[in-house]
């Protein structure tokens, strides 16, 4: 039934279909999980990660429930479902069902649940980080100066206090960069400010800083040859679904971006399933989702599969849906007159099959159960077959705090990522520099003291008290630059000294 060229999905149903397989050649075509909400699509989700591991293919998944989690203990016949799987095995003629654990890697955006996951505000670049900010274009252009700034100052963008004190420097020193790069207004420069803000107050000023992750991490396999199953803590994330979204077409840009072409290998090379890929596409601007779009036709030959799992094929874009060859659509629940425009719609995307009528399976089929096309030989996509999805031999549902801790301690990845580093970056390079400036200040007006004091000669009554006033002087400008260094050292100082920071960079 099954073999290392294929995995198997199910079969059985009311329609006795054969056993669907997806072949691994063509699982790089991307494909699409459909459904609405409790027909079966985890479930669904959890059994192509544990086919595709078993095949030595990585796997990176959301676990927007938890129930995911699961993925890392094997089932139980002490389970209350256990006659029922084993008699849906028996159905559908899954001879060598078992129950097992795979090598389940957990990662968290918070550093919870599992290992912190983090990137740098210049591997984010100004378009996805304009679009996780929902900046105008005029916000977007000026983020877009920031981000040449600092490269040709060579001062890194590492966290979001980098980015906020190096917006500090582009606001004071508008006038001089919008002779080359354009008007850089105070204005937006606020906007961006207060935005950058807000996504601090949500939490995600832990995902920009180092180490950041490496992609080699995610996509390895264990001594089994197993691939890993990587899966993101997302319960909390998706109180933030544009940091999620936005989270994920990062990673898939980076994958896009530093994996090699292999053009059409035997089986992929990493799998990435897009779990509420809705949230992806609201609201989305053309330009994102031309990128989007690009990377989904462009890194299949990266042997990357990208898998969309959402509720209504709709959700996903045309241009992007017509990608997607591999498919498994469980029930859509036709209410209302969109609910049936949409149910029509997902029909008449497969190949139709003459011993059933698409429309009303899509309607009628049950939980667990699906339809099912894949491609075939050359590519070509398969009749549409309804079946039942074969059940998962890891455990369904959460799994408990203990069990998630032992995971994690007995990760391969274990102390890489689990504490920040701090490095020098523009914020502590603008940093220095204003301390150094304030220094040449300070030792500039001790010799013009020291010069005036030599070139007249006073009574010793004079001297006195000019030593009085110079002493004064001193102790005044002294708690000036003191008072400068410090407000340039603390938090609320990252705007830096107005005059001092201006001429920073035009001496260069």
């Amino acid at each position: 039934m099954t073999d290392d060229t294929s995995i198997f999905l199910g079969g059985g149903g009311e329609s006795q279909a054969e056993p669907c397989t997806l072949a691994l050649k063509y699982a790089n075509r991307h494909g699409l999980v459909a459904g609405a909400t409790g027909t079966g699509k985890t479930v669904t989700l959890q059994i192509m990660a544990e086919s595709f591991a078993a095949r030595g293919v990585p796997v990176f998944l959301a676990d927007v429930k938890g129930d995911l989690a699961g993925l890392s203990q094997p089932g139980a016949p002490t389970d209350k479902a256990h006659q029922a799987l084993q008699d849906r095995a028996a159905r559908i003629g899954f001879a060598d069902y078992g129950y097992d654990a795979f090598p389940v890697v957990f990662w968290d955006m918070f550093g919870e649940q599992g290992h912190p996951v983090r990137t740098t505000i210049s591997e984010m670049g100004p378009l996805l980080l304009s679009r996780l900010l929902e900046l105008t274009e005029a916000q977007e252009g000026v983020l877009n100066i920031a981000f040449r700034l600092a490269d040709e100052h060579a001062m890194p963008l590492i966290d979001l206090k980098d980015l906020r004190a190096f917006l500090v420097w582009l606001g004071e020193n508008s006038a001089q960069v919008a002779l080359q790069y354009g008007n850089v207004s105070t204005a937006s420069v606020g906007a961006i400010q207060r935005r950058l803000l807000v996504l601090e107050n949500q939490g995600a000023a832990g995902f920009f800083g180092e180490p950041a992750l490496e992609l080699h991490d995610m996509i390895r396999t264990g001594p089994d040859g197993r691939g890993q199953v990587n899966v993101l803590a997302a319960d909390r994330l998706m109180s933030s679904p544009r940091l999620y979204a936005t989270f994920l077409l990062w990673l898939l840009s980076e994958l896009f971006e530093e994996l090699p072409e292999v053009g059409d290998p035997e089986k992929p090379k990493f799998v990435f399933f897009f779990d509420e890929a809705h949230l992806l596409f609201d609201g989305a601007p053309k330009a994102l989702v031309d990128k989007v779009e690009q990377v989904a036709r462009l890194i299949r030959s990266k042997g990357v599969g990208v898998y969309f799992v959402t509720q209504n094929p709709d959700d996903v874009p045309p241009q992007i849906l017509s990608q997607l060859g591999n498919r498994v659509q469980h029930a859509l629940r036709a209410f209302t007159p969109r609910d049936q425009k949409a149910l029509k719609a997902a029909a008449e995307t497969f190949r139709p099959n003459p011993r059933f009528d698409t429309a009303e399976a899509i309607r009628d089929v049950g939980v667990g159960e699906g339809l099912v096309s894949t491609l075939q030989a050359k590519g070509a996509p398969g009749i549409v077959e309804r079946v039942l999805i074969r059940p998962p031999s890891s455990r369904m549902g959460p799994i408990g705090a203990e069990e998630r801790r032992a995971v994690i301690a007995a990760s391969p990845l274990r102390g890489i990522y689990d504490r920040a580093i701090e490095g020098e970056s523009a914020y502590e390079m603008l940093q220095a520099k204003a301390e150094k400036a304030a220094a040449e200040a300070e030792a500039a007006e001790q010799d013009k003291a020291r010069e005036f004091n030599a070139a007249r000669r006073y009574s010793p009554q004079d001297r006195g008290r000019a030593t009085s006033r110079t002493r004064a002087d001193d102790s005044i400008g002294e708690l000036l630059i003191k008072s400068a260094i410090k407000t340039a050292s603390t938090r609320s100082g990252r705007t830096f000294i107005r005059g001092v920071l201006g001429g920073l960079f035009r001496g260069r």
